[in-house]
């Protein structure tokens, strides 16, 4: 790969920035387009693309699903500057983004994209090699360099506690969303999750109690069901807020989310009516049970059963990872009503009713027990295993009212979630950022502050760049969803890109703590092992690879 020794410019215009982004944008398609037509000749036979042969070229698959992604992000990443352009907000900070974003992201399209700590998406599995033009040499040589991200890191010290450390793009309403709930995280959360995560408890009820006043569980239930019918942009917003400062806090409204997504897309209107203006209200409060001991993402494979007795149904099976299980009120339950099947065509989803627990009763509700799952973070809501026998549910609770759905049902929700899983993901990278760079300020070494060590900046730089850039690419999964867009590859790859980007964040900004950071009273240490789930939840990062590279075949 030669440069030919172009050269982006010394402090060049932001107009010629925005010009070589816009370039470099049209020929990176192209080259997405080129290795999705060299996988599609891979996995094809008969004119058929076999799971088998696509499971056999898996990393050649996963490497057009991060090429994709790396593509849909910077296609976003110029959208979003020429917003701010056309608005006049367009500043230094904003192009030094940008830049570094596309410096950086062309480098590893050339050269190799991390999927992880040990293993990298590379050109070659597919046969292919990127060429770049003018445009893309230049700013490959000059986008990301030292001087780079040392000019941005002195932008974010001048502009300390702001939200993003360079302008999201919102409108004026979600801007004053972000406010208010940033305030909320900064006075009622941070100050005490940390020994909330020491001490292993339940996030208190009281902050449940003061998001339900603010509107968190009712954001997007439509006003006729008593919610305020906000977008999903302000889910977004609240969740990334909240999510920062702590992201047991900021799933607590997703629950709710995810419920009531269920319940709009297939229950019937008598369930519309009944469950969603008490889920708006947070006068219930939802849990998820949907994975099994040996089933994992592969939910086709389910064996709890549900069989009718009477108008009634008895649930039998056992169930695990399931969150915030003992002091909810209602399980969205998946089960198999068709003993006869194998995969997903039957299954069935409940509104299955539960006594919230206590401590000392946690499954008070007769057919079913429960323990709880020991885990490294993410342990404000607790994680359990729960164990149904001849567990009673209401016929009328059968979601939809007809047997055979809840696969289906399921899958209607899965947009929402990821994009969800997402923006906590961009949350948790912002929190770790805001609290790497505090650390690197205040900490003295050899005569003066972290942050001054190049390496040290270096690393709060991408920080930023990459939390940028995943979130450009969540709001525009979330603007699809908005307009009645299909987007679940979007929102797939925002979950993909967001989950590693929270991971890079937490594990840099606890290198740049050094010792202390292993230290159990530092609150990195809490951010790192939170970080570490969103690689796994709403879909392994390989099984989301997968998922998108078969989409992109469609």
């Amino acid at each position: 790969m030669a440069h030919d020794g172009a050269k982006m410019p010394t402090n060049a215009p932001l107009a010629d920035l925005l010009a070589l982004t816009a370039t470099v944008v049209p020929e990176i398609e192209a080259l997405q387009t080129e290795a999705t037509a060299a996988l599609r000749a891979r996995v094809t036979a008969n004119g058929r693309i076999f799971p088998a042969l696509l499971e056999e070229h898996q990393f050649a698959a996963h490497t057009l699903s991060w090429l994709a992604t790396y593509v849909e992000a910077l296609r976003q990443m110029r959208a979003w500057a020429g917003r701010l352009s056309d608005d006049g907000h367009f500043g230094t900070m904003e192009a030094l983004i940008l830049q570094i974003a596309f410096g950086e992201y062309l480098s590893q399209i050339a050269g190799g994209i991390p999927m992880s700590q040990g293993e990298m998406a590379r050109l070659a599995d597919l046969d292919l090699t990127y060429a770049p033009g003018t445009a893309a040499q230049m700013l490959m040589t000059g986008g990301n360099t030292a001087a780079a991200r040392a000019a941005l890191v002195a932008c974010m010290c001048d502009n300390a506690g702001h939200a993003t450390f360079g302008a999201s793009g919102l409108d004026e309403e979600l801007e004053m969303i972000r406010d208010q709930f940033r305030r909320f995280a900064d006075e009622k959360v941070i100050p005490f999750a940390h020994d909330w995560h020491l001490k292993d408890e339940l996030i208190p009820m009281e902050i449940i109690a003061e998001l339900a006043e603010m509107g968190v569980f009712g954001l997007t239930i439509p006003e006729e069901f008593g919610g305020f019918g906000l977008s999903k942009a302000s889910m977004v917003v609240v969740s990334e807020e909240l999510s920062r400062g702590y992201i047991g806090v900021g799933s607590l409204g997703t629950r709710s989310e995810i419920a009531a997504e269920l319940i709009l897309c297939g229950g019937t209107d008598a369930q519309k009516a009944q469950w969603l203006p008490k889920l708006a209200s947070a006068e219930i409060l939802p849990t998820a049970v949907f994975t099994e001991p040996n089933t994992g993402s592969d939910l086709g494979s389910l064996r709890t059963r549900a069989v009718k007795e009477g108008e009634d149904y008895r649930v039998t099976g056992n169930k695990t990872w399931i969150t915030h299980a003992a002091r909810t009120h209602v399980m969205t339950l998946l089960a198999r009503t068709d003993p006869d099947t194998t995969d997903y065509r039957g299954l069935s989803m409940f509104l299955a009713e539960k006594t919230p627990g206590t401590n000392a009763a946690p499954f008070p509700t007769e057919g079913m027990t429960g323990g709880e799952i020991g885990v490294l973070g993410y342990r404000g809501m607790k994680e359990y295993e729960l164990a149904f026998d001849r567990f009673r549910v209401k016929g009328e609770n059968l979601l939809g009212g007809v047997e055979g759905q809840g696969f289906k049902q399921l899958m209607q929700t899965f947009e929402s979630a990821r994009i969800q899983t997402a923006a906590r993901a961009i949350g948790v990278a912002q929190s770790a950022l805001e609290t790497g760079m505090q650390y690197a300020e205040d900490r003295k070494q050899f005569g003066k502050s972290l942050i001054e060590f190049p390496r040290v900046a270096g690393k709060l730089a991408m920080m930023a760049v990459e939390i940028m850039v995943a979130r450009q690419l969540t709001y525009h999964s979330a603007w699809q969803k908005d307009h009645g867009k299909r987007c679940d590859l979007e929102a797939g790859m925002a979950k993909l890109l967001g989950a590693r980007v929270a991971w890079a964040a937490a594990d840099n900004a606890l290198q740049i703590h050094g010792g202390n950071g292993f230290a159990l009273e530092y609150r990195i240490s809490r951010i790192l092992c939170d970080a570490r789930i969103l690689n796994i939840f709403e879909g392994a990062a390989e099984i989301q690879a997968q998922v998108i590279a078969r989409r992109l075949l469609d």
